[in-house]
C-alpha cells in the first residue's frame, strides 16, 4: 500500500471498528477483561481491505475480537507514532502495518518485533514472491520482521467522460496506445488541455514523479534515494534526476491540477471530476472509488502506464514484542497474509497480492471492476506482477522522499524554478538523512 505512499490526508472512513491512531489508549489489548475474549489491535494506514476478513476470522475464532486503528493514508502521522510506541515499549497494536519505504528503518531495531521465523513462518516462504519475502528479513537473514501484504503494480486510471469531452479516445486499449512514453503522455495532456474541458489533465505532479522514479529505478539501478550500501544518492542517481526532469516538463506544460496529494482539495477534486488521469498502482483503485464516490462509477477506466511497468507501494504485517497476545497476533498475521487473505483484500480495496498462489488464482486473474467500466483489473495488474522489479529503500527513505516531493511541489506552485527546486531537493534530503 503504498502504501498507498500518502500523507496529510483528512481523516477517511476505514473499517467499522476503527479508532484514530492519534488517540491514547489500549495498544496490545491492555484494556481487556481477563475473562473476556482476547482483543487484538491492528494498526494500519490506508485501506487494507480487511473488514470482511476480520469478520470471518472472528466468526472462526470466537475468543478473539479485532479492533483496527488507522490514519487514512497519512504515513507522516502513522510512522512517528509507531516509532514512539516501539521505543517506549507500549502503545503499539498487537499487529502493525509497515510500509515498504519504512521497512529498512524498522529492521534496524529488530529487537522490537517478534521473529516470525521462530513461529513457523519459514514454512510459508513459498507463499510470497521471493523478493517480497526477502524484504521482510534482517540483513543476516536470521529474523523475519513481517509477512508481506501487497505489491503496487502500475497502471494509469483515467476519466472516460473527460476524455470524450476533449475528443480523445475512451477505449482502454486505444488510450494505452496514446502514451507508450512519458513524453507521449505529455503530448496527450497538451491536446486535452487545449480543449478547455474545465478539468486538469492530472491530479498532482508529486504522484506522477514518484511513479516515474520507481519505474526508472526498477529498470536501471534498482534503488532510488539510497544505494544498497545505504549511501544517500539523491543528487547522483540518474534515475532520480531523470524522474525530476520529466516531472518538470509536465509542470511546464501546465498539465497538473496542483491538488496536493491526500489534501482536502485532492479529495474534493475526485468528487468533482477536476482531473482526467492519475498514476494508479493497484491500491489506488480503492482510493479512487472511495473518494470519487458512487456517482463516478463507470466514468473511470484503467489503461497501461506510460514507460515500462513499475512498482509503487506494498506493505508488511509485523507483531511487536510488546504485544501481550503474541500467539494470537501471529495467527492473525498468517491469516491476513495468506493467499486467501490477500485475495479477500484485493476484492475489497484493490491491493495487489504478493502471493504467487493468489496472483495465479482465477479470483484474481479473471477479476473485473464494475466501478472502472468492467476493466479486467486482474489482467492489468496481476499479469506482470511476478516479474516486478523491487526498488531498494534506504534507512530514511520516507523522510528523504518527503523533502524531494516538497521541492517538486514548490515548483508546481510556482514558488521556485526547476533548478532551484532541484537544489532544494538535494540539500533538504541531505538534512533529513542526517537527522
Amino acid at each position: 500500500m503504498g502504501i498507498f505512499t500518502r500523507r496529510r490526508l483528512a481523516a477517511v472512513a476505514l473499517v467499522a471498528t476503527t479508532a484514530l491512531l492519534g488517540a491514547t489508549g489500549c495498544g496490545g489489548g491492555d484494556d481487556e477483561a481477563t475473562d473476556g475474549p482476547v482483543t487484538l489491535t491492528v494498526d494500519v494506514f490506508g485501506q487494507f481491505g480487511y473488514d470482511e476478513l476480520y469478520q470471518e476470522y472472528m466468526a472462526d475464532h470466537p475468543g478473539v475480537k479485532i479492533v483496527e486503528r488507522g490514519t487514512g493514508g497519512n504515513l507522516d502521522e502513522y510512522s512517528p507514532k509507531l516509532t514512539q510506541w516501539l521505543a517506549a515499549g507500549k502503545g503499539a497494536g498487537d499487529v502493525v502495518a509497515i510500509e515498504e519505504g519504512l521497512l529498512v528503518e524498522y529492521k534496524a531495531n529488530p529487537q522490537n518485533f517478534v521473529n516470525l521465523l521462530d513461529h513457523g513462518a519459514a514454512d510459508l516462504k513459498g507463499n510470497f514472491l521471493d523478493w517480497k519475502w526477502n524484504q521482510g528479513l534482517t540483513a543476516d537473514g536470521k529474523q523475519l520482521i513481517g509477512l508481506g501484504t501487497d505489491v503496487g503494480g502500475m497502471a494509469m486510471c483515467y476519466r472516460k467522460d473527460l476524455f470524450a469531452k476533449a475528443g480523445l479516445p475512451t477505449d482502454r486499449e486505444a488510450v494505452s496506445k496514446l502514451w507508450p512514453t512519458w513524453q507521449d503522455y505529455i503530448k496527450v495532456g497538451e491536446q486535452f488541455t487545449a480543449k478547455k474541458t474545465g478539468a486538469a489533465f492530472l491530479d498532482a505532479a508529486t504522484n506522477t514523479y514518484n511513479t516515474i522514479l520507481l519505474q526508472n529505478a526498477g529498470n536501471t539501478t534498482g534503488y532510488s534515494y539510497y544505494d544498497t550500501g545505504n549511501n544517500l544518492v539523491v543528487g547522483s542517481n540518474p534515475a532520480v534526476r531523470q524522474a525530476y526532469d520529466t516531472t518538470m516538463d509536465i509542470i511546464d506544460s501546465g498539465l497538473s491540477g496542483r491538488y496536493g496529494s491526500w489534501s482536502e482539495e485532492w479529495v474534493s477534486a475526485f468528487k468533482q471530476g477536476k482531473f482526467a488521469t492519475i498514476a494508479c498502482p493497484a491500491w489506488m483503485t480503492g482510493v479512487i472509488e472511495g473518494y470519487a464516490g458512487a456517482g463516478a462509477k463507470g466514468k473511470w477506466d484503467i489503461a497501461q502506464v506510460p514507460g515500462n511497468g513499475g512498482n509503487w507501494g506494498g506493505s508488511f504485517l509485523a507483531v511487536p514484542k510488546q504485544s501481550k497476545h503474541q500467539a494470537e497476533a501471529i495467527a492473525l498475521v498468517k491469516f491476513l497474509t495468506s493467499a486467501k487473505g490477500q485475495i479477500g483484500a484485493f476484492k475489497a480495496k484493490g491491493p495487489l497480492p504478493s502471493s504467487p498462489q493468489a496472483l495465479a488464482d482465477p479470483a484474481i486473474v479473471d477479476s473485473t471492476s464494475a466501478y472502472f467500466s468492467d476493466a479486467p483489473v486482474g489482467t492489468i495488474f496481476a499479469t506482470g506482477a511476478k516479474s516486478l522489479k523491487p526498488v531498494y529503500m534506504g534507512p530514511k527513505n520516507q523522510a528523504v522522499r518527503t523533502e524531494v516531493e516538497n521541492a517538486v511541489r514548490t515548483v508546481e506552485l510556482g514558488k521556485r524554478t526547476p533548478e532551484q527546486g532541484w537544489s532544494d531537493a538535494v540539500a533538504n534530503a541531505e538534512k533529513a538523512a542526517a537527522k
